[in-house]
């Protein structure tokens, strides 16, 4: 990362005009601007297929537990 000094003497005007644009060319505004939103978009198809995936799982669980093969949980929801 670049290091910004303010030099004696120097009002903050030129400081801050030298600062942004060390900042513009060193382009980390931009990467981190860019990564900021950058997450992967589920679709519909995808969330219905984990919620079914889910209710399976949540119907296995309850019947193997009413068969005494899968302990009680004390959670309840």
């Amino acid at each position: 990362m670049a290091d910004f000094k303010r030099k004696t003497g120097e009002s903050f005007e030129s400081f801050l005009r030298k600062f942004k644009k060390g900042l513009k060319n060193s382009k980390r505004l931009e990467k981190a601007r860019a990564s900021q939103h950058r997450g992967t978009k589920v679709t519909k198809h995808l969330q219905k297929k984990h919620a079914l995936i889910g209710l399976s799982l949540r119907k296995k669980n309850e019947f193997l537990r009413r068969t005494g093969k899968l302990p009680e949980s004390n959670m309840q929801r």
